[in-house]
């Protein structure tokens, strides 16, 4: 039998204290999904963009963990120029 992937995401504590803040709940975005998030995949909660930034595997009794740490948040108005 094999265990379903689990996935935990790791955000900055000031992106968790203001996910607390703002009561917002992070839906299980890889649940079922076949490919599991890489750097760089995007991703918005809130008005705020997401960016993974690395990831870690580890196996556990309940069998594989991928552990997906997330760069600090950017708010929907904020701007990047290359």
């Amino acid at each position: 039998m094999s265990n379903p992937l689990r996935t935990v995401l790791v955000f900055t504590p000031e992106d968790q204290a203001w996910l607390r803040r703002m009561q917002l709940m992070v839906p299980d975005y890889w649940r079922g999904h076949g490919v599991a998030p890489i750097p760089g995949d995007v991703f918005r909660v809130g008005g705020r963009q997401f960016t993974v930034q690395g990831r870690l595997w580890e196996h556990d009794l309940q069998g594989p963990l991928l552990r997906v740490f997330i760069g600090s948040a950017h708010a929907e108005s904020d701007s990047v120029f290359g």
